[in-house]
């Protein structure tokens, strides 16, 4: 199979999909476009995976969960070792750690199929690009003697807003990072903003009640920040707790001046300096979970008027002070 030139990662792989379906070298799932292909003979070629000196040596092996790596993943248990496995969208960290049971058993299937190595330019990889030290195939181990670095960290300009709000153990790491003084700015995040919210804003010495809606000039929907400095969050949990959204803000870098909770309504109001902070931390929020609900973010002028402080409103006020506090 021979690469066209001047082409891109994304143009190799369509390829090398095309290629595979082509010539029917993938069993399912089918077609292989878009995903890991589950190529025919993977299960052979993991039979080379516990002969490698770096995993007789392993202690814990971490395996992709994609239907190719199965039989590796039963290699790890079978050797009673720890295995990880990458999932993403866990509330408090990145993998899933299986411990193998007592008596675990291997059933490896063999398959027959040819296989292909094709080298990519070197100008197509990336700072954040992991190269391989190995190539397991149904027949043979290739060494590759890559010298190329292997990324030692986060790359967090590689992380978009969106990404943050769905990977949560990402905030925690991105804060400890933060504290440490080390440049965490976001792909889509102005570094100006970064600064600014990463810093605590100045205490407050007073708390503030709604508005009344009754009293003049309540229905004007306009406060010292405006309500385009203001951004909305719905859906809080019943039982959550104004600290939980705090730390969830300083973990994403969206650190309001103040902050308006009103839990029995399950809403909050973020205040910011200006407009574009209030935007970016719309975008930086999209997603954002506190434990099983997914929370609603907008600019509060794009709710509707009765769920504004300070806007006209036929809903009463609760009899109860919201919060707002320091960050």
């Amino acid at each position: 199979m021979e690469l066209r030139t001047g082409v891109s990662k994304q143009d190799i792989r369509e390829q090398i999909w095309d290629y595979m379906e082509s010539q029917n070298l993938a069993d399912f799932p089918r077609p292989v476009h878009h995903r890991i292909p589950n190529f025919k003979g993977a299960s052979r070629a993991a039979e080379h995976f516990p002969r490698l000196q770096a995993f007789k040596t392993a202690r814990t092996v971490k395996v992709n969960p994609d239907a190719p790596q199965t039989n590796a993943r039963f290699f790890v248990l079978d050797s009673k070792k720890t295995l990880l496995v990458p999932t993403p969208r866990l509330r408090t960290g990145l993998f899933n750690k299986i411990t193998p049971p007592p008596g675990a058993t291997k059933d490896i299937l063999r398959k027959c199929a040819t296989s292909q190595v094709i080298n990519i330019p070197e100008a197509l990889l990336e700072d954040h690009d992991l190269t391989v030290d190995y190539i397991l195939t149904p027949t043979r181990v290739i060494a590759t003697g890559c010298e190329r670095p292997k990324p030692t960290g986060i790359l967090w300009s590689k992380i978009s807003c969106e990404v943050m709000g769905k990977i949560p153990i990402l905030r925690s790491l991105r804060y400890r990072e933060r504290q440490a003084g080390k440049d965490v700015t976001l792909q889509d995040e102005p570094r100006h903003l970064l600064g600014t919210s990463s810093q605590q804003p100045p205490p407050l010495g007073t708390v503030r009640r709604p508005q009344d809606p009754h009293q003049p000039g309540s229905c004007s929907g306009q406060g010292e920040d405006g309500p385009a400095n203001t951004v909305y969050i719905g859906n809080l949990p019943r039982d959550a707790r104004v600290s939980e959204l705090k730390k969830a803000l300083r973990e994403l870098g969206a650190v309001p001046q103040r902050l308006t909770w009103q839990g029995p309504q399950r809403r909050a109001f973020l205040h910011y300096q200006t407009p574009a902070s209030a935007q970016q931390a719309v975008s930086c929020l999209q997603g954002l979970r506190l434990g099983a609900a997914t929370l609603k973010v907008a600019l509060a002028r794009q709710q509707r008027a009765g769920d504004v402080t300070g806007s006209c409103s036929e809903e009463p006020y609760p009899d109860f002070r919201s919060a707002v506090s320091d960050l």
